[in-house]
């Protein structure tokens, strides 16, 4: 375990560096940032001198130099249109996208589970067979066209919910969120429906598959022919083994949505980290930009360090040092 973490930390630090870079050398490229900070009015020579004491007209690799050196002591620069540390103005929007990321996935797990199974278990059904064309359809289907049908219809059709913001906040254990009142929760249904409908049909056809791979296996076999109950087959034996690649799938599909969460964020307005990164892109805020690319990828390093902890748990068999 501990060779697999030092091994993980070593990757961890490559791709932070790589990624790093990456988002770095792009930000030359999404504009002038003193074109949202000063307006027009300002003179050449002002904008010259505010893009001097930016640290805008040095060398490339000078002011890659300068923010990995600020980065490794946690300042990661200020936005320019908060005018706060990059890193609090993120984790200020966070909690909303977490939010949504949660609800998102609370779906997914109750809704693709037993439906995939279903599907595994009575393939010729009717019923099977709607789900799966339905899935067919919502992997086609981009999570912004699902946002605005569903928009439409619940909201500006029927009007039983809102369209767009977070609602309502209560903080009763310290932390600021709608899921703890029904106005909170009505703005909560919409965007996390829509954010799910871009897992959920994988999820559901992953399931079946895993489920149909589990029931011809030769240990099923064996518990058919001594007579066991068809219950205790399909949920105590295959549907047990086939969680385990759901583990590893769902752990990186979670730290997708966070990047997923984009359009999401922008069709219904909800302030979480999404919506953040648009604006920052629309106000050519670099810092916010790079903080932003670099800590999505962290996310993305980290859930899948935590998958694999938890695989490893669940299924002692794996080798997490050789993995690793």
């Amino acid at each position: 375990m501990l060779i697999f973490l030092l091994k993980r930390l070593m990757q961890v630090i490559v791709v932070m560096f790589v990624i790093s870079l990456v988002a770095f050398s792009i930000q030359d490229n999404l504009g002038d940032p003193l074109r949202e900070l000063v307006g027009q009015s300002v003179s050449e020579e002002s904008r010259q001198l505010m893009r001097t004491e930016l640290g805008l007209n040095d060398p490339f690799f000078t002011k890659y130099a300068r923010f990995v050196g600020n980065a490794l002591h946690g300042d990661f620069g200020l936005s320019y249109f908060y005018k706060k540390p990059t890193l609090e103005v993120i984790f200020d929007k966070l909690p909303a996208t977490l939010e949504l990321v949660l609800s998102a996935t609370l779906i997914i797990v109750v809704f693709s589970i037993p439906l995939g199974v279903y599907c595994a278990i009575k393939p010729r059904a009717l019923f099977s067979r709607a789900i799966m064309g339905l899935s067919i359809i919502g992997i086609s289907i981009p999570v912004f066209l699902t946002a605005i049908l569903l928009m439409y219809v619940f909201s500006i059709e029927l009007g039983w919910l809102p369209a767009y913001g977070r609602g309502t906040l209560t903080s009763p254990f310290g932390w600021q969120s709608g899921l703890f009142n029904w106005q909170g929760l009505r703005n909560l249904i919409l965007p996390s429906i829509a954010l799910s409908s871009i897992m959920l049909p994988l999820f559901i056809r992953l399931v079946r598959s895993e489920m149909l791979e589990q029931l011809s296996a030769e240990y099923v076999k064996f518990a058919w022919a001594k007579g066991l109950d068809k219950y205790r087959v399909w949920f105590i034996h295959a549907l047990k083994n086939t969680l385990l690649p759901l583990i590893t799938v769902g752990g990186v599909q979670i730290g997708t949505m966070v990047a997923y969460t984009i359009l999401t964020e922008t069709v219904f307005q909800w302030p979480g980290i999404g919506l953040l990164f648009i604006d920052a892109v629309n106000r050519v805020d670099t810092p916010l930009i790079t903080t932003y690319v670099m800590f999505v990828g962290f996310v993305f390093v980290l859930t899948n360090t935590l998958v694999d902890l938890i695989y490893g748990l669940v299924n002692p068999t794996v080798n997490l040092a050789a993995k690793g």
